[in-house]
């Protein structure tokens, strides 16, 4: 077994795939910000947020639809550049959730997608409760892949054949399972809900793959390790879905906690 790209390579490897992520990951259903909302008993409306690990900006663009006042914060450059792209209107600032470039208690929400597990809950978690004004609440989301769909459970196996043991990868989602995993390294595990919300999304082969390969343990391995990986992932899902379009199932897993 090769040794595991480290975690500053996962992290740094979203900068040279930056159009590759934007164009092809999912972005994340109305219901999710309703349970936000409701977890918050208040509405994102007219609501101070800043979005962290925002990326290229896919759910900071929800979070504008919802009526939220918006910044976005991003640690990669290459990232931040193709934020700007997408939302040149929207106030973008380099920095991450372990040292928020943020005044104290300036913001009503604080929203991490796909993002809280590249940050130390030793730091991030204070952080995130020095900038949220009292009663501020912290969101932290993952689109994750529904375990009960069969094809999705088989792809699964194949791709952790494939990763062979990237131990970087698999603690990064290992903290989805329950709360005390999220905030695993911070002082105390803030009191806090869990919630799933399942949705579904149908796209081309060629956009499934995409999306796949824009996350980080193919990004560190580069397209020559990776492509007789996806030519045969290609064979396996064409004689599941002929047709070339695939129908990828999430559950969002959401974990809300407030600011005493």
């Amino acid at each position: 077994m090769t040794a595991s790209p480290s975690h500053a390579a996962h992290a740094h490897s979203f900068n040279t795939a930056a159009a590759q992520y934007a164009a092809n990951r999912p972005s994340y259903p109305p219901t999710l910000f309703d349970a936000i909302e409701n977890a918050a008993t208040r509405p994102l409306a007219g609501a101070t947020v800043a979005d962290v690990g925002a990326g290229t900006g896919i759910s900071t663009a929800v979070l504008q639809t919802r009526g939220a006042k918006v910044i976005a914060i991003e640690p990669g450059e290459g990232m931040a550049a193709q934020f700007r792209r997408t939302l040149p209107d929207t106030p973008v600032v380099r920095g991450n959730g372990n040292a928020l470039p943020l005044a104290t208690a300036s913001l009503d929400f604080l929203t991490y997608a796909q993002s809280w597990h590249w940050t130390d809950p030793a730091h991030s978690l204070p952080e995130a409760m020095r900038v949220l004004r009292p009663s501020g609440v912290l969101a932290l989301g993952w689109n994750t892949s529904a375990p009960d769909v069969p094809w999705q459970t088989t792809q699964g196996r194949r791709i952790e054949q494939f990763i062979d043991g990237d131990v970087t990868q698999q603690r990064s989602f290992s903290r989805l399972a329950r709360t005390d995993e999220a905030f695993a390294g911070a002082a105390y595990t803030p009191d806090c809900t869990r919630h799933e919300v399942r949705w579904s999304r149908t796209v081309s082969l060629d956009t499934h793959l995409a999306n796949i390969g824009s996350h980080s343990v193919f990004l560190v391995l580069g397209e020559e390790r990776t492509n007789a990986f996806f030519t045969e992932e290609r064979e396996h899902l064409l004689k599941a879905f002929p047709n070339g379009l695939i129908e990828e199932v999430y559950d969002v897993v959401l974990i809300v906690a407030t600011r005493p």
